[in-house]
């Protein structure tokens, strides 16, 4: 299923004109970059609603936490979580690789 996911911006990351701007966006703790192209209006601190890395629509916190809430209690977080948890396990993995090869 695709849903849009609630988070808040915590930092605008680059901008190329007033519309075409990325963003880092919390979700419950998990920080991704994000496309904000769609909601000029938006600003640190604010809640958007993003649907495939993509801020898609504003929402004020209370609307956010509640569409946060219901998410995790009917499991569709999870794939967020482990995202985040792959990411950090391929970095892992990467430094085991680099640690283990060879000095010359």
């Amino acid at each position: 299923m695709c849903l849009a996911i609630p988070g808040k911006i915590v930092s605008i990351t680059s901008q190329l004109d007033e519309t075409f701007r990325r963003g880092k966006v919390s979700f419950g703790g998990i920080t991704k970059e994000v496309n904000l192209s769609m909601v000029p209006e938006a600003a640190v601190n604010d809640y958007v609603m993003v649907h495939v890395g993509v801020a898609i629509s504003k929402v004020d916190e209370e609307e956010a936490n509640k569409t946060f809430e219901y998410l995790r209690q009917i499991g569709e977080l999870e794939e967020l979580h482990d995202e985040e948890l792959k990411k950090h396990s391929s970095t892992s993995e990467e430094s085991q690789l680099i640690n283990k090869r060879p000095h010359l």
